[in-house]
């Protein structure tokens, strides 16, 4: 979906530069055929850009005389909003189009700016701190997350291609009921007709998508970010860890949250809950326990007791250290 947009783009830049194109040196230019090139156009005119047909041997498509792209006007703050929306954006691995497209638009819109703001501008970028290490681009296409999230907001089917991380390809029809961005990545929540549940797909894995006839309703009180974080914490992973804690949700979520553990009330008014983690190490898990500070009994595995009783020790003998030890 991106490439169309980008090719119309391109189509606009080449008939600023002046004079008439023909239909022929335009779709070599764009790498399309003649038919897409008058769709393209078409798309110009739909947006009010004046392209006028040039009849005859030599003839194509010129803009009207006269014609310029309305100059971008920003106000400070909104001059400000927009360059760290993309420098955050891009630090915290969301961007999903190229370093050299997000380098390439703030540089544009650095350009148009006043010499005065673009100097105050440049001052905070160069020396603003971030207490987060970046995470790498994304490798999904901007057009996929587009069209997802577009079939969310109408609600319509979406027909996907889809790599599993086993590498199981797959195509199914997703009802799409919402679109999350977490940890540094997109995930698409909805509807699978493949396995007839609500599933999570990661959209950097989606391969093709195409919005299909029909609607859908969105089941009420359905939240996306929880249903995400929620599969993000069933994921199978090394060690399956259960652990009875002595404590109410909202105090284990202050430590555990929805996307690391999944909370389970034994029974109705008992006081203890039971927290069932899925994790590739354990060594994490201990200092956590001891950070909540309530009672518990690990159920499973039988390591993450040797763990918990390696940092008791270790906790021990700090605690009776003297400074002059």
């Amino acid at each position: 979906m991106t490439r169309p947009i980008a090719r119309v783009l391109a189509l606009l830049e080449i008939l600023q530069s002046g004079g008439t194109r023909t239909v022929a040196e335009l779709a070599g230019r764009l790498d399309v055929d003649e038919r897409t090139v008058r769709r393209y156009v078409d798309h110009l005119r739909d947006l009010d850009v004046p392209v006028r047909t040039v009849r005859g041997r030599h003839g194509g498509y010129r803009l009207s005389p006269g014609y310029r792209m309305p100059p971008l006007m920003l106000t400070d703050e909104e001059a400000l909003a927009v360059l760290l929306g993309l420098v955050a954006g891009r630090r915290a691995g969301l961007i999903t189009t190229s370093v050299a497209a997000a380098e390439s638009a703030v540089a544009k819109i650095r350009r148009v700016l006043p010499d005065a703001v673009g100097r105050r501008l440049d001052a905070l970028l160069e020396i603003a701190g971030f207490t987060a290490p970046p995470r790498p681009a994304l490798t999904a296409e901007a057009g996929v997350l587009l069209t997802v999230a577009e079939a969310a907001r109408d609600r319509r089917p979406v027909e996907i291609a889809y790599t599993a991380g086993h590498g199981g390809a797959s195509e199914r029809v997703v009802h799409p009921y919402g679109v999350v961005a977490h940890s540094g990545r997109w995930y698409l929540s909805g509807f699978d007709s493949a396995s007839g549940q609500v599933r999570t797909f990661r959209v950097d894995r989606i391969r093709t998508v195409e919005i299909a006839a029909g609607t859908f309703d969105v089941p009420a009180g359905f939240d996306p970010a929880e249903r995400v974080l929620g599969a993000l914490a069933e994921t199978p992973y090394e060690h399956e860890v259960s652990v009875r804690i002595r404590s109410t949700p909202e105090r284990i979520r202050s430590v555990f949250p929805p996307s690391v553990a999944s909370l389970e009330t034994i029974t109705s008014g008992d006081p203890w809950v039971r927290a069932r983690i899925r994790a590739q190490r354990l060594d994490w898990i201990p200092p956590l326990l001891a950070a909540l500070d309530q009672p518990f009994v690990i159920e499973q595995p039988s390591a993450l007791r040797d763990l918990v009783r390696a940092l008791a020790d270790r906790l021990a003998r700090h605690a009776g250290a003297r400074a002059d030890d």
